[in-house]
C-alpha cells in the first residue's frame, strides 16, 4: 500500500440508521478530531432521510448511500489508492458488523496494509449482550461505553475462548452540553419516547395518557414529548405505534401545556427541567449534563423495557411520583460505571481508544481480521447471516450481487433507478407499518 502524503486521518464511516451515524460519525471524530470524513449509509428498511440527517446533526466530508457489497468493493479500491483510508467505523446492528467483517477480510487479502476497523453500539446494551458482542468479533476495536460495559463484553469474550484485548473502554460520544443551571420558565418536563419500548398499543397509550395528566395536573409547567421519527421514517428500531396517532386519539386534544416535539436532543436538553423515560439513552444524555431525571417503573422494572439497567442509579420512579412534585438524585457511583462522567472527566473519555488506535497504525502491518464465527464454528448460523448481505460463507459477493460499479451511471439511468427504489422503499415501509402489524393482530382474534 503506498504510503500516506497527508497529516489528515482519513475515515470511512458505515451506518444503517439515523442514530447509528450519529455514534459512527461521533466516534470517529473522537478517535481522530482532525479527520476527513467519509459517511457511508447502508441502504435498507433503516436508511436516514435527509430530515432524520440533519435533525442528528452528525456531518461529514461525503455522504451517500450504498449497499453493502458496493462498500465493500470501494474499501478493495481504495487499499490500492495514494492516501487510503486510516480508519473504518462500523455503526451497524450485529449482523450487518458481522457481514462486513468477512467481506472486508476477503476484500483486503493480499494488501500491505488496511485501516483498522473499530466498532461498538450506540448506546445501552440490554439485550442480546452475547449474540451481538460475538457478531461484532473480529474488529481491532471493540468500544466500551463504560466501565460496567468493558467488564461484561471481556467476560463474554473470555467465556467463548476468544479474544478479548479489541475492548476498549470509553463513553458514548454524543453527551455534552452546558450543566443543568436550574429551573427554567416555564419549568419544562421532557417525555422521551422509544420506537418499540413499549412494543404495544395499550401500553403506549398509557405512557401518553400519563404524560397528558401530568400536563393538565401542572398547568404552570410545559410537557414535551419528544419524538425521534416521523410516520413513515425508521430509527434503529421499528415503530409500529407511533406517538402522533395515539395522541390525535385524546380524548380533548392534547392540553395547551403539552405538545409532540422533533428536533437534536442536546438543544431539547437545553430547555428540560426533568427528563422521563422508559430506558431512552436520552436518559444518560440528560444525567451527564446533571439533569434530573426519571427511569419510568409504571409498566414494571423488567429486561423486556430495558429499565432493568438503571437498578441503583436512584432515578427509578413512577408517573405518580413525578405528579406528587419527586425528583430524582442520581446515585455517584452508579455514574461513574456507566459512563456518564457527570463528574468532568468526559474530556479524557476517549484517550485510551486513540492510544489504542494510533499503536494499531503505528504498529506496521496489521493481521488479517479473523471474526470469532467461521463456516467451521457457526455452519448453521453464519451463513444466513452473510446471506443478508450479500455474501457466500466466506464473504465472498453471491452470483447475481455484483457490485454496481464505481462509475455513476447516466443521467436518465440514476433518474429512474433512485425513483424505483425510493418507490420500492415506501412500499416496504408501508409492509412494516400497516400490513404486518395487522397480520399479527388478526393472528391474536
Amino acid at each position: 500500500m503506498p504510503s500516506r502524503t497527508s497529516s489528515t486521518p482519513r475515515v470511512a464511516v458505515l451506518a444503517d440508521s439515523d442514530t447509528r451515524w450519529k455514534w459512527g460519525a461521533l466516534t470517529a471524530y473522537r478517535i481522530h478530531p482532525e479527520a476527513r470524513l467519509d459517511g457511508y449509509l447502508l441502504r435498507g428498511r433503516a436508511t436516514p432521510t435527509v430530515r432524520q440527517l440533519h435533525e442528528v446533526g452528525a456531518r461529514a466530508q461525503t455522504l451517500r448511500e450504498i449497499r453493502g457489497i458496493d462498500f465493500l468493493d470501494l474499501m478493495r479500491a481504495d487499499a490500492g489508492s495514494a492516501e487510503p483510508y486510516d480508519t473504518v467505523v462500523l455503526a451497524l446492528v450485529g449482523g450487518g458488523v458481522q457481514a462486513m467483517l468477512h467481506g472486508l477480510a476477503r476484500a483486503w487479502e493480499g494488501t500491505v496494509r488496511r485501516p483498522a476497523v473499530v466498532t461498538g453500539y450506540v448506546g445501552v446494551v440490554y439485550e442480546k449482550l452475547a449474540d451481538g458482542l460475538l457478531l461484532r468479533h473480529g474488529a481491532d476495536v471493540v468500544l466500551a461505553n463504560s466501565r460496567h460495559d468493558a467488564d461484561r463484553f471481556r467476560a463474554v469474550y473470555r467465556g467463548a475462548g476468544a479474544d478479548d484485548s479489541a475492548v476498549t473502554e470509553c463513553a458514548l460520544p454524543f453527551l455534552g452540553g452546558d450543566p443543568y443551571a436550574g429551573e427554567h420558565a416555564p419549568y419544562t418536563v421532557v417525555f422521551a419516547a422509544q420506537p418499540s419500548v413499549p412494543d404495544n398499543r395499550a401500553d403506549r397509550g398509557y405512557l401518553l395518557r400519563r404524560a397528558v395528566e401530568h400536563a393538565r395536573k401542572h398547568p404552570d409547567r410545559e410537557v414535551l414529548i419528544k419524538l425521534r421519527s416521523k410516520p413513515g421514517e425508521h430509527t434503529t428500531h421499528i415503530e409500529e405505534l407511533p406517538y402522533q396517532k395515539l395522541a390525535a386519539k385524546v380524548p380533548g386534544g392534547l392540553p395547551a401545556n403539552c405538545r409532540l416535539v422533533y428536533g437534536n436532543m442536546g438543544e431539547v436538553l437545553d430547555r428540560t427541567d426533568l427528563m422521563v423515560t422508559v430506558s431512552s439513552t436520552a436518559a444518560l444524555e440528560s444525567l451527564h449534563r446533571g439533569v434530573p431525571t426519571a427511569v419510568l417503573t409504571d409498566l414494571g422494572i423488567r429486561e423486556v423495557l430495558g429499565n432493568h439497567h438503571f437498578l441503583g442509579s436512584g432515578c427509578l420512579a413512577s408517573w405518580d411520583d413525578l405528579d406528587a412534585g419527586h425528583r430524582p438524585e442520581p446515585d455517584a457511583d452508579w455514574l461513574a460505571r456507566q459512563g456518564v462522567c457527570a463528574d468532568g472527566s468526559y474530556p479524557r473519555a476517549f484517550d485510551a481508544v486513540r492510544a489504542k488506535v494510533a499503536a494499531l497504525h503505528a504498529a506496521g502491518p496489521l493481521p488479517p481480521l479473523t471474526p470469532y464465527y467461521t463456516p467451521r464454528t457457526a455452519p448453521g448460523y453464519l451463513p444466513g447471516i452473510l446471506a443478508r448481505h450479500g455474501l457466500d460463507p466466506h464473504g465472498v459477493p453471491i452470483a447475481g450481487c455484483a457490485p454496481e460499479g464505481r462509475e455513476a451511471p447516466g443521467g436518465l439511468r440514476r433518474v429512474a433507478r433512485d425513483a424505483v427504489r425510493e418507490a420500492a422503499r415506501g412500499a416496504y415501509r408501508h409492509g412494516v407499518q400497516r400490513v404486518a402489524p395487522a397480520i399479527r393482530r388478526w393472528g391474536q382474534l
